[in-house]
């Protein structure tokens, strides 16, 4: 039994020790630092090629450049609306407060001849007749007086004012030439005479004076 034992054990002394053994294991070795180079190298190749965006990104890139076009677009539109309302707006209001100033035009216009009658009135009227010896006479021109005063104010309070150039230089936007005439010591693009006085309502002619205008000898 004792020389079985020890001819197992001098068996597996001679196979550890057999030349096949050592040349197995530089194999090994070659075959795992080959695996090594060649996992090192696809690294490499991996880090040179840079990867290529997906499809999916370069869509959302896109999407968003005409996302921002047309927000910048919309925006031009909007600042344009609202140019065009603030005008709308101002053009309304003038029209508004030229309708309050000048919404009474036409009824100042019948009232002008109210106004010219009681004028002529007053001044068809003599003196000289006007005196206590004639009362009834005297009470009617009073009376057309103080209406003819009391008209003009009502004109001046609503800014209907007068216009009585005589003396002033001639105005083609307020006054009407009915003839042109020589006058002797009045400077010529004068006027001479006033044959009807005109009106201006806030500023604007409501009805032109009609004179006489002097002009050069």
């Amino acid at each position: 039994m004792a020389s079985l034992c020890a001819r197992a054990v001098r068996q597996s002394c001679l196979r550890l020790l057999s030349p096949s053994a050592f040349r197995s294991t530089p194999r090994l070795l070659c075959t795992a630092a080959q695996q090594k180079s060649s996992g090192a190298g696809s690294e490499e190749e991996n880090g040179a090629q840079k990867p290529e965006p997906p499809a999916a990104e370069k869509a959302l890139t896109e999407e968003k450049a005409q996302l921002e076009e047309q927000v910048k677009e919309l925006t031009d539109k909007y600042k344009r609306a609202l140019a065009d309302t603030e005008n709308i707006r101002q053009r309304s209001q003038k029209m508004i407060d030229e309708a309050k100033l000048y919404g009474i035009q036409g009824f100042c216009k019948d009232l002008l001849e109210v106004a010219d009658i009681l004028e002529k009135a007053t001044q068809s009227v003599p003196k000289e007749e006007v005196s206590s010896e004639n009362p009834h006479l005297k009470n009617l021109y009073d009376g057309l007086v103080m209406t003819e005063v009391q008209i003009q104010k009502v004109f001046s309070k609503h800014g209907l004012v007068k216009l009585d150039p005589a003396g002033q230089k001639f105005d083609p936007y307020e006054h009407e030439a009915l003839f042109h005439a020589p006058v002797e010591g009045k400077e010529p693009g004068t006027v001479a005479l006033v044959t009807k006085v005109g009106y201006k309502l806030h500023g604007r002619t409501l009805r032109p004076a009609l004179v006489g205008v002097v002009k050069a000898p």
